[in-house]
């Protein structure tokens, strides 16, 4: 009798122990990332920190013009220099990290790290997502409703909305951030991601990671289509509106003011929802599903706005005319 009692206490504790080292509180991840291709990891550096420099450069091109150039301190451009400074801290959060990870083999961050890092990258996503439906509504004024404009949409006004998208981003990214880390995460500590995404990392949490994982995504995806659904009808009564113009000169001058948003929302939008509407039964790397959106997108945005965009390549003439101007 004696014995078995004893038996059983001492299944009783190995089993606590077990759950003990199972369920053990961690201080840090360890991020996969691309150490899965480890023969192509010198290849990837290269070519994203490439694309990562040209993104800065591009990005801080936009942003330099619009503050130098007076012609382009009107609306349109404020929220097109809002938006590369957004995407510029937006790259900041993650390509840095993720370059490092390509060239060593410590590829551990810590937990309030990881949060932060989440936080910035959910924030700064939201923010360019409420940004490109501002900058839609604003051609929805000047096309639409071009008599009012100058006095609906003033640069103050502007200032104002761009500060609500930062304010309207950070609010949806702090509750989605607060639900992920309010318990404690349990073995293993391996992130399968090159950054802290939220749903890699919801899934190492010690309570019901799938409740939380269906809240997130549910809250990240009506953002997204939100926002999209909002562009989608102020460019339904833009091309009412631009359909009605008796002119065909008139008609392309109205459009083409547009055609550099809209290319950038559906770059934006498509990749976006290539990563958060991937049902979970369709398989592929999340890693490299992702590349577009963080990567890519960043780095197109900023070419599409200043290729397309007269104002913007006559402001950079007027800059480097100044310039040889003086060298001389």
């Amino acid at each position: 009798m004696e014995n078995g009692v004893f038996i059983c206490c001492f299944f009783q504790i190995s089993d606590m122990q077990t759950m003990k080292v199972n369920q053990t509180i961690l201080k840090e991840f360890i991020l996969v990332g691309f150490s899965v291709y480890p023969h192509g990891q010198i290849f990837l550096f290269v070519v994203f920190l490439c694309l990562y420099l040209l993104t800065l450069t591009g990005n801080l091109a936009i942003m330099g013009l619009t503050w130098v150039d007076r012609s382009l301190h009107t609306p349109m451009y404020l929220f097109l220099g809002a938006l590369s400074f957004s995407e510029t801290c937006y790259t900041l959060t993650i390509i840095p990290k993720m370059l490092a990870d390509l060239l060593t083999e410590n590829r551990s961050i810590s937990v309030t790290g990881c949060g932060l890092q989440m936080c910035f990258f959910l924030g700064l996503g939201g923010t360019n997502c409420i940004v490109l439906t501002l900058m839609g509504y604003d051609r929805f004024l000047a096309i639409c409703n071009p008599l009012r404009y100058p006095l609906l949409m003033t640069n103050v006004v502007c200032g104002q909305l761009v500060a609500s998208a930062w304010a309207g981003g950070f609010l949806i990214s702090l509750i989605e951030t607060a639900l992920i880390f309010r318990a404690s995460f349990c073995s293993p500590k391996l992130v399968q991601h090159f950054f802290c995404h939220m749903q890699a990392v919801v899934r190492l949490s010690c309570l019901d990671s799938d409740l939380t994982e269906s809240i997130v995504t549910v809250i990240s995806v009506s953002g997204l289509m939100g926002t999209f659904l909002l562009i989608v009808i102020t460019y339904v009564f833009i091309l009412s509106t631009v359909f009605r113009i008796p002119s065909a000169e008139g008609k392309q001058k109205a459009f083409s003011t547009c055609v550099s948003h809209l290319t950038v929302v559906v770059v934006h939008f498509g990749f976006a929802a290539i990563v958060y509407l991937k049902p979970e039964a369709s398989g592929g790397d999340d890693t490299l599903m992702a590349v577009p959106y963080t990567v890519i997108t960043p780095f197109l945005s900023p070419l599409i706005f200043s290729l397309r965009n007269k104002d913007m390549k006559n402001a950079l003439r007027k800059v480097l005319g100044k310039r040889s101007f003086l060298n001389k």
